[in-house]
């Protein structure tokens, strides 16, 4: 008991240091702070969800923290203990903030025993499982969902304050697009890559290789630098089974579910009418920001046309776990390529084309053909090339096939 109280009283501490930080606002919110419902809050480790949700309880009054990354606090037992030692710190709390919950064996039951306890309860993950689709299964009480990304481009820019110009934000976005937006490193003024490598390496050994108890770590090792050195290009099961040292499809396909699971990627499936053929065309594989592709992968920040995509697939993701669209990409019959295909209210709402660079003719002719082509076969008039400083309206038309394209710079279009 003396333990756990002096390990929650430390954390303490660090929470008061949280409330004196600089903090940068986030665009999401943490809806009914007050009342008794699980509030679920996820996203990649380091992204800011224990900030956000501090600043967020700031004005509420008496609240209980605890931080299950810690060893000794989840080799507990008697999870009583636990709670016992908050009300005396934090002098009879309703309201309790667990920090990487996920980390507590069966964390279900303990959550769900505070619940009926009338406790208002806020949790934290860094794994996808934390989802309320997933957690359905496992709470008895209904629950709101909150994820968390590293900063958007939106987030990152208000650090640096409002009256940007736009060549200033131009800038920005150039130093954007290769660090990424996990808030520590800017707020502190460290080195970007060196932070990053660190806390992709401690994600894939403490959440992943740990966790889940696998023996081969430099074959997974492996397979994950495979991945993040080609981030914005198709995978498939089979391809990666000859290409990396894990000769098993169904063991890829696990290990990526892993990586996804902790946040560090995910992946994109072909658009088709057909479900058979959505499996058959294989998925393209996206990293969760792009700060992590360059500390792991730095012939990658040469190739910014493939950084661009990344950065719009982030923001799409985001959108799509909202709720707010469906997202894939498409190929059509004679194999040409739409990086993105947005789907909502069961419509394809919209086409996009990422392209760095329109005035190289052969490369803008064959996103123009693809996405005319890829827009007639889905009845779809709402087509976009997002490039990085070209902005218009076109008429194109392509062997009789007409198409109107709107050109929009990625600064423009992260920030509308």
């Amino acid at each position: 008991m003396d333990q756990i109280k002096e390990i929650l009283m430390l954390q303490k501490r660090e929470l008061e240091f949280l409330f004196s930080s600089s903090y940068i606002k986030r665009d999401s919110e943490l809806a009914e702070l007050e009342k008794n419902i699980i509030k679920v809050v996820t996203g990649p480790r380091r992204s800011g969800k224990s900030f956000f949700i501090a600043n967020e309880l700031k004005n509420l009054g008496r609240f209980g923290y605890a931080n299950f990354d810690d060893e000794k606090l989840i080799k507990t037992k008697n999870y009583n203990e636990i709670i016992e030692s908050l009300k005396t710190i934090y002098n009879n709390p309703q309201i309790l903030f667990f920090d990487e919950i996920q980390n507590l064996l069966d964390w279900e039951l303990f959550v769900n025993r505070l619940l009926r306890q009338g406790y208002n309860i806020i949790i934290t993950g860094s794994n996808s499982k934390l989802l309320s689709r997933d957690l359905a299964t496992h709470l008895t009480g209904r629950q709101l969902s909150t994820i968390i990304f590293p900063l958007s481009f939106k987030e990152y820019l208000s650090y640096y304050g409002s009256e940007l110009t736009p060549t200033e934000i131009k800038e920005k976005l150039s130093i954007y697009s290769e660090t990424g937006g996990f808030p520590e490193p800017l707020v502190k003024g460290m080195d970007y890559f060196r932070y990053l490598k660190e806390l992709y390496d401690s994600v894939i050994f403490r959440d992943i290789i740990k966790r889940y108890n696998i023996r081969s770590v430099k074959s997974f090792e492996g397979l994950s630098e495979h991945l993040i050195s080609n981030s914005a290009r198709k995978i498939s099961y089979s391809s990666l089974a000859k290409t990396t040292s894990i000769k098993s499809p169904h063991t890829i396909e696990k290990y990526i579910k892993y990586l996804e699971e902790a946040f560090l990627f995910f992946e994109l499936k072909a658009f088709s009418f057909k479900i058979k053929e959505q499996i058959k065309s294989g998925k393209k594989i996206y990293a969760i920001d792009n700060g992590l592709i360059n500390s792991k992968s730095f012939a990658f920040s040469k190739n910014l046309g493939r950084m661009y995509e990344n950065l719009v697939a982030i923001e799409l993701r985001k959108r799509e776990l909202k709720g707010d669209i469906k997202l894939f990409y498409y190929k059509n019959n004679q194999q040409e390529e739409v990086d993105f295909v947005i789907m909502k209210d069961m419509k394809i709402n919209q086409l996009i084309q990422v392209c760095y660079d329109p005035s190289n003719k052969d490369t803008i002719d064959r996103e123009v053909r693809a996405l005319i082509k890829s827009g007639k076969e889905l009845k779809c008039a709402s087509l976009i090339i997002i490039t990085h400083d070209y902005e218009a309206q076109e008429n194109k038309e392509w062997f009789g096939i007409k198409g109107k394209i709107r050109y929009v710079p990625l600064w423009k279009w992260l920030l509308s």
